[in-house]
């Protein structure tokens, strides 16, 4: 990171979570309450736990659902210090975790034995009303699965996600050979800066990799012509509101309607809307509404004047461009 004034640029270092003083902790409720700084608006997410204990007494950091049904475990270490320091592997202890959640039976059980429990611990952020800490997390959980398609896919398998400001080696080479063998896992870095008394994060996704061929695809080809062959074209680089809006398929003014709500919003010049006249991001607006963690933003916004999601209409405009470049 650089600090740029007129010609000149001054390197920022990057500092480490232990000389902020951050705690693990503090780490994990920063992600508990923003999972959507390691999501994009293509993934949605529900935090459903928080320090849950299983059988042998292990203790995950965060548990979620994401929008294919998978059950998310979330293990959170502040530095590469601590990841050398410990006994058990880091990725190994997430692997014995995810092991314990391939044991959930169905959503009545992750309610009865996670969430249900999650939503008592923070009853202050949900919801009040006569419905037990049960029967809420029941609904909003079903709701979920049902909203993104995945009630018949529920906990088929198992996803992780490691984060920490770093990553030693054998970690890493433990989890591209894992990525290798099918198993659904990925590292995050979260590398913290100091800039005066102001602390700046950055988050970096290091597994797995992107191949080759998506650097190819995305440099040396067109982008709309290979983004529908959906061949090394990864979420991250998905085209976003402000080239479907260059692209003329949606202006400033549209109205934006949250998908199965009369909910709606009017789409502004710069990719954002405005929501009885305050202007939010598209994902905060829709997250809000729908009271998830994070929200695949473009299948959750529909675009009112023709009746099909955001998701719909960009992949509409890619494969008739992919087909006039043919």
């Amino acid at each position: 990171m650089y600090n740029v004034s007129k010609d000149k640029a001054v390197k920022i270092g990057a500092t480490t979570f232990s000389e902020l003083n951050y705690k693990e902790s503090d780490i994990e409720e920063l992600l508990r309450k923003n999972i959507d700084m390691i999501c994009d608006e293509e993934e949605s997410m529900l935090i459903v736990g928080k320090q849950v204990r299983n059988a042998q007494h292990g203790i995950s950091d965060l548990t979620a659902v994401d929008n294919k049904g998978n059950i998310v475990l979330i293990e959170i270490k502040r530095d590469r210090k601590d990841i050398e320091g410990r006994k058990e592997a880091f990725e190994f202890q997430a692997i014995r975790y995810a092991a314990s959640y391939a044991t959930i039976e169905d959503p009545e059980d992750l309610v009865n034995k996670i969430y249900a429990p999650y939503i008592e611990k923070f009853r202050d952020e949900f919801e009040k009303g006569p419905l037990t800490s049960a029967e809420l997390g029941t609904r909003k959980l079903m709701e979920f699965l049902r909203e993104n398609g995945a009630e018949s896919n529920f906990n088929k398998s198992q996803k992780i996600i490691l984060v920490a400001s770093d990553f030693d080696e054998q970690t890493l080479s433990a989890v591209a050979w894992l990525n290798s063998n099918n198993v659904d896992i990925t590292c995050f870095k979260m590398i913290p800066y100091k800039i005066k008394e102001e602390v700046y994060i950055n988050i970096e996704k290091v597994l797995p990799l992107n191949t080759y061929k998506d650097y190819y695809v995305n440099f040396l080809d067109s982008p709309l012509k290979t983004s529908v062959q959906k061949k090394g074209f990864t979420r991250r680089s998905l085209p976003k509101i402000g080239e479907m809006l260059e692209w003329g398929v949606v202006k400033a003014g549209d109205t934006i309607v949250a998908k199965g709500r009369e909910d709606e919003a009017i789409l502004l010049a710069n990719g954002n809307v405005e929501v009885n006249g305050e202007e939010l991001s598209m994902q905060k607006w829709l997250k809000d509404l729908f009271g998830w963690n994070s929200i695949q933003t473009y299948v959750f916004a529909v675009h009112k004047e023709t009746g099909k999601t955001l998701s719909q209409i960009r992949e509409e405009y890619m494969e008739k461009e992919s087909e006039g470049n043919i």
